[in-house]
């Protein structure tokens, strides 16, 4: 069965750093495009950033120059780094794969940037 099994978050306050790091497991033929989305109380599920197999990374608007992502395909891990955290960033994580052809999601990890 494949899983994705995400590590990180917590509480930090403005302007500080967190890693989330999200590895996938079980029977896995291909891994394609990688990411990671975060929904905050009241709001939509946005994309927060991807990553293609060949490490080709977008990001939202709202978090460029701060975050980045990056991918061991070695390991079957993608990693988001989060630097200068702002309050509007608080939100639950969650990982997500393309793996062996179909969209599979991390159990999500509660990031909260306080002032």
């Amino acid at each position: 069965q494949v899983q994705l099994v995400e590590s990180g978050g917590g509480l930090v306050q403005a302007g500080g750093s967190l890693r989330l790091s999200c590895a996938a497991s079980g029977t896995i033929f291909n891994i394609n495009a990688m990411g990671w989305y975060r929904q905050a109380p009241g709001k939509q599920r946005e994309l927060v950033a991807s990553i293609s197999t060949g490490r080709s990374a977008k990001y939202a608007d709202s978090v460029k120059g701060r975050f980045t992502i990056s991918r061991d395909n070695a390991k079957k891990m993608v990693t988001l780094q989060m630097n200068s955290l702002k309050p509007e960033d608080t939100a639950v994580y969650y990982c997500w794969g393309e793996v062996n052809v179909r969209n599979f999601w991390g159990q999500g990890n509660q990031v909260t940037v306080t002032v």
